[in-house]
C-alpha cells in the first residue's frame, strides 16, 4: 500500500476519533448546562475513555462528581471528587464539594480532613472554616441528641422518591406528598434525577392509626400531568392548593412555577399560574402560605438573590387581592448555598418559618432550620439538630397542631418531614417525628433522724413557683409522691414536711433547665422535738447586768430560724445563774436575762405569745449531756458526761480556776418546746385556700 495513502488513512481515522471525543464531551456539557445530570454522566464517562489530556480528564471527573452531587448521590460524588482532589484539581469547589459529600454519608472525620486540606490550599476561601466547624458541630449534636423521636412510615413510603408532606384535611387525617412511584402519570425518565417524573399522591389515616395505600390526588390529569408536580401546601380551609409544577422541554431550560387550584366539590379547577417572574428559566417552587393567605414564601433562583436558591416572600392586604412584588428574605435567612422547602407555622399568635438549607451550618446535605417572624423581620435561623437533622438531606417539615388529635395532644410537637438518611425504604422518604412531653415526678421517704425509722402520716406540702400548692401524707412505708400532673417543667418547688413531735423540715427542687424526663427523689430526716431543755450557744452578760450584748445575738439566730420554720411551736426561754448568791437575787437576774433574749427574738419577727421567759436562778444545776472542755484563765478543763454541777460538786474541785470554769458552765440560757399547737393569729379565721389540693388517697 502506498505510504501516503496509509498516512492519509491514519489521519482520517484520528480525525474521526477526535470528532467522536469532542462529540461526547460537547453533548455532556450541553446536558450538564440543561441540568440533565443523569444523561450527562453517561456521556462524560464515554468521553473520559477517549481523552488523553490529563487536564481535560480531571475536568470530566469533576463534572461527573458535580452531576452526582446535584442528583443527591453523595456516595458516587465523593468517589469522583476524591480522584479530582488527589490530582490537585485547581478548583476550590472540588475540595468543598468533596467535604460536603463526605459529610452527607456521615464520614465526618474524612470530611474534616478534606476541609482542612482545602483551608491549607485555599486559605482565602472561608467555606473551609465553616466546613470544619460544621463537622465538629455534627459530631457534638449526635453525641447529645434532642428529645425528638423520628421513625419512617413503611406503609406510605416506596422504593422511589417520596417527599414534601402537607396536610390535606382539617382533621389532619390525610397527607398529600410528592412521589415518583410507578403509578405516576409521567412516563419515561427525568434527565435530572434518573427517576420517573413526580406527582402528588394522598394517603388517609383510619381510626386505628393506619395509613392507606397512597393514591393520586386526582385521576383527571388536572393537578397531576406528565410533567413534574410536587411540593404543595393547602390553605386553612383545605379548598385551595398551591403546588409546584416543572415543565420539561428538550434542549431548553424551563424553570419550575407555582400554580393554584381550587376544589369544587370533589374536583379541582384548572390550575392558574401564580405570576412571580417573567424569566422562564428561573425556578419558582416550594410554596408556603400563612393561615389567612396574605403571605406566601417560596424558593427561587431568580436574579438578585444571595446565592443558589433563596427564599422569597410576597404579601397582599387580602386573599382576594394580587400579591405584591417578591422580596428576598435577605442574608439572615439566605446564604450563598440553597434555601428550599419552606413551611409556615402559626402558634398562639406567633409565626415560625421552617426551611432547609445547605448554606447554614449543618450536619450534611440539607438541614432543617427554624426562624420566627418578629416585628417584621426574621430572627437568626436555628438548626433543629439531631435527630431531626442527619448527615443526609432533611427537608420539608410540617407540624400537627390539631388540638383534637389525641396523638398530637400526647406529644408536645409531632408531624412529618422528609429525609434520605439510612433506615428508610427508598431514597427520599417520609418520616414521622414527635417530641414527647418532658415528665417529672417527685417522691421520697421521711425518716426519724434519731432512729432512722420511717415516719408514716407525715404531712408533705409542695409550693410551686407557678402558684400551685399540693399536699399529701406519707404512707405506711413512710413514702410520699407527687405525679407528673403536679410536677411541671420550668418550675421550682419548695417542699415542707411536718409531723407531730418533730421539728419541721424543708427543701427545694427545680425542673428549670432539665431537658429530659426525670423521677426526682428527695428524702427527709425529721429531728424529734426533745423533751429536755436545749442549751443555747454561750451568751454572756456584764456583771450584775441583764442586757443582751450585740456580740451574743448570733447565739439566738438559730432559734429564731427554728421558730420561723416551725410556726406552731411555743418556746420557753430559761436563764440560769451559777450557784453563788441568794435565790431572790439570782431569780430576778435570771428572769431579766431570759426576758432580754425574748425581746430580741420578738424583734426578729416572732410573735410574743410564742415566747415564755423564765428565770431559774441557781435552782437547776446543769447536767452535762456530753464531755465538755472549757478554757478559763488560759487553762483547759474537761468535765465528763453525766456530771451534775451542784454547788457541792463545784466546791470539791481542786483549784479556783477549775471551780470558776464549772460556775461558767452553769450560767446558761436554754430553750424548751412547751407546745406544738400554736395557731398564728392571721390564720385562726383564715378561709381554706381553693388552690390547695389534698392528693392523699
Amino acid at each position: 500500500m502506498n505510504t501516503k495513502i496509509v498516512v492519509v488513512y491514519i489521519i482520517a481515522l484520528w480525525s474521526l476519533f477526535l470528532a467522536g471525543q469532542r462529540s461526547f464531551t460537547q453533548m455532556a456539557d450541553e446536558k450538564f448546562q440543561l441540568k440533565k445530570y443523569f444523561e450527562a454522566i453517561e456521556l462524560y464517562k464515554k468521553a473520559y475513555t477517549k481523552v488523553s489530556d490529563k487536564v481535560e480528564k480531571n475536568r470530566i471527573l469533576y463534572q461527573i462528581g458535580v452531576s452526582y452531587y446535584m442528583m443527591g448521590d453523595m456516595k458516587n460524588a465523593a468517589q469522583y471528587f476524591k480522584r479530582v482532589v488527589k490530582a490537585n484539581y485547581p478548583e476550590p469547589n472540588a475540595f468543598f464539594l468533596y467535604g460536603e459529600a463526605l459529610k452527607s454519608i456521615e464520614k465526618y472525620e474524612e470530611a474534616l480532613i478534606a476541609f482542612q486540606e482545602m483551608k491549607q490550599k485555599f486559605p482565602e476561601d472561608k467555606r473551609a472554616d465553616r466546613g470544619i466547624e460544621s463537622c465538629k458541630l455534627a459530631k457534638a449534636w449526635m453525641d447529645n441528641p434532642t428529645q425528638y423521636e423520628v421513625n419512617p412510615d413503611k406503609k406510605i413510603n416506596s422504593k422511589y422518591l417520596d417527599f414534601a408532606p402537607a396536610w390535606y384535611d382539617k382533621k389532619h387525617r390525610s397527607i398529600v406528598f410528592t412521589t415518583s412511584r410507578e403509578e405516576v402519570m409521567g412516563k419515561g425518565t427525568d434527565a435530572w434525577t434518573g427517576q420517573a417524573f413526580t406527582d402528588l399522591f394522598v394517603t388517609t389515616q383510619d381510626k386505628k392509626g393506619n395509613w392507606s395505600t397512597p393514591v393520586p390526588i386526582d385521576e383527571e390529569g388536572i393537578i397531576n400531568t406528565p410533567d413534574n408536580e410536587g411540593a404543595c401546601v393547602l390553605n386553612s380551609k383545605y379548598n385551595t392548593i398551591y403546588f409546584t409544577r416543572c415543565k420539561k422541554e428538550k434542549k431548553k431550560i424551563l424553570g419550575c412555577q407555582i400554580y393554584i387550584s381550587t376544589k369544587k366539590g370533589k374536583a379541582w379547577s384548572e390550575p392558574e399560574l401564580l405570576q412571580v417572574t417573567t424569566d422562564s428559566s428561573a425556578s419558582v417552587r416550594h410554596p408556603a402560605i400563612n393561615d389567612d393567605e396574605t403571605m406566601i414564601i417560596f424558593s427561587s433562583d431568580m436574579p438578585n438573590g444571595q446565592g443558589g436558591y433563596d427564599l422569597w416572600m410576597m404579601t397582599r392586604s387580602k386573599k382576594n387581592k394580587p400579591f405584591e412584588n417578591p422580596v428576598n428574605l435577605g442574608p439572615i435567612i439566605n446564604t450563598p448555598g440553597d434555601e428550599v422547602f419552606p413551611t409556615l407555622r402559626e402558634v398562639n399568635g406567633r409565626t415560625f418559618l421552617y426551611f432547609s438549607s445547605n448554606g447554614h451550618l449543618g450536619m450534611g446535605g440539607l438541614d432543617i432550620f427554624v426562624s420566627e417572624y418578629v416585628n417584621g423581620t426574621w430572627t437568626e435561623p436555628v438548626n433543629m439538630k439531631y435527630p431531626i437533622n442527619s448527615s443526609g438531606d432533611d427537608f420539608h417539615i410540617v407540624f400537627n397542631d390539631d388540638p383534637n388529635d389525641l396523638a398530637a395532644a400526647k406529644a408536645k410537637e409531632m408531624g412529618w418531614f422528609t429525609t434520605n438518611r439510612r433506615g428508610g425504604k427508598g431514597s427520599d422518604d417520609l418520616w414521622e417525628f414527635k417530641l414527647p412531653p418532658i415528665l417529672f415526678t417527685l417522691s421520697g421517704i421521711v425518716y426519724d433522724d434519731s432512729t432512722k425509722q420511717i415516719i408514716p402520716e407525715a404531712e408533705v406540702t409542695i409550693e410551686g413557683s407557678n402558684g400551685t400548692i399540693y399536699k399529701t401524707k406519707t404512707d405506711k412505708a413512710g413514702k410520699y409522691s407527687f405525679d407528673n400532673k403536679q410536677i411541671l417543667e420550668n418550675t421550682t418547688y419548695d417542699i415542707f414536711v411536718s409531723k407531730d413531735n418533730y421539728f419541721n423540715d424543708k427543701s427545694r427542687i427545680t425542673t428549670i433547665g432539665l431537658q429530659q424526663s426525670k423521677d426526682l427523689v428527695q428524702d427527709f430526716y425529721l429531728v424529734p422535738i426533745p423533751k429536755k431543755p436545749i442549751v443555747l450557744p454561750e451568751i454572756r452578760y456584764d456583771f450584775d447586768d441583764w442586757k443582751l450584748l450585740p456580740q451574743y445575738e448570733d447565739s439566738l439566730r438559730g432559734l429564731v430560724q427554728l421558730m420561723k420554720e416551725n410556726p406552731n411551736i411555743v418556746v420557753e426561754l430559761g436563764s440560769h445563774t451559777d450557784a453563788r448568791g441568794s435565790d431572790t437575787y439570782n431569780d430576778t437576774l435570771s428572769y431579766k436575762r431570759a426576758k432580754s433574749c425574748v425581746d430580741f427574738i420578738i424583734s426578729q419577727g416572732i410573735e410574743s405569745d410564742r415566747l415564755i421567759p423564765k428565770g431559774y436562778g441557781k435552782r437547776v444545776p446543769r447536767v452535762l449531756e456530753k464531755d465538755i472542755t472549757i478554757t478559763f484563765n488560759n487553762k483547759t478543763f474537761t468535765f465528763k458526761k453525766g456530771t451534775v454541777l451542784t454547788e457541792t460538786y463545784i466546791n470539791s474541785l481542786s483549784s479556783k480556776d477549775e471551780q470558776e470554769a464549772a460556775h461558767q458552765l452553769n450560767r446558761r440560757t436554754t430553750f424548751q418546746i412547751v407546745r406544738t399547737d400554736y395557731v398564728p393569729k392571721g390564720e385562726k379565721n383564715k378561709p381554706v385556700t381553693p388552690q390547695i389540693q389534698i392528693i392523699k388517697e
